[in-house]
């Protein structure tokens, strides 16, 4: 596929919202309208090279699905339907939500999780952020001192969402374009 796939898993809707700025942002001839992955199938998001992933926060460092208490089937159930795939070849970009004054303790940690799985299925990840803006005790999502992806606080930080998104996109958009073979 020669877009950019963007798929997310939303327990409320948030999590597309944010899909749908970042695929706005990119704009349609360079990345596919956002899919909710509890209503695709693998072969739909195999198809691409370069892809972006969001996750809402759910549970304790946990990937969101039912068991965990979503209402909805989230990253959970379409990983349980993934298998065991070959995603060597294929670039990354993560996004995850996190509410920082709710959950200080365990800030955007889903994050970290969907960042392993596909780290384990042999994807190239990019697209990690700085920490600096956000207040909270700790998160999994952190490696180096930076998150694995860009985190968005929609809860209490609403007003820096598009600039993030902005600058996270300036930064990953020609990583993702170059694994397409396309220019930014």
């Amino acid at each position: 596929m020669n877009k950019i796939g963007l798929f997310f898993g939303t327990e409320t809707g948030t999590t597309r919202l944010i899909a749908k700025k970042i695929q706005k942002m990119l704009g349609d001839d360079i990345a596919n309208k956002p899919l909710n992955v509890n209503r695709i199938t693998p072969a739909e998001m195999l198809q691409y090279d370069a892809l972006i992933l969001g996750t809402p926060s759910y549970g304790v460092e946990q990937i969101p699905g039912r068991d965990v208490g979503c209402l909805e089937a989230n990253w959970a159930e379409f990983l349980a339907q993934l298998g065991a795939p070959d995603f060597s070849g294929k670039r990354i970009a993560l996004f995850g939500l996190g509410a920082q004054e709710r959950y200080p303790e365990r800030f955007a940690s889903s994050l970290m999780r969907l960042y392993e799985v596909f780290k384990g299925y042999g994807a190239e990840l990019v697209g990690s952020w700085s920490t600096d803006g956000y207040t909270f005790e700790q998160s999994a999502a952190v490696v180096d001192g930076r998150f694995v992806g860009l985190v968005i606080d929609q809860r209490t930080q609403s007003m820096l969402t598009d600039e993030r998104i902005d600058a996270w996109v300036a930064q990953v958009k020609p990583l993702l374009l170059e694994k397409l073979g396309a220019t930014a």
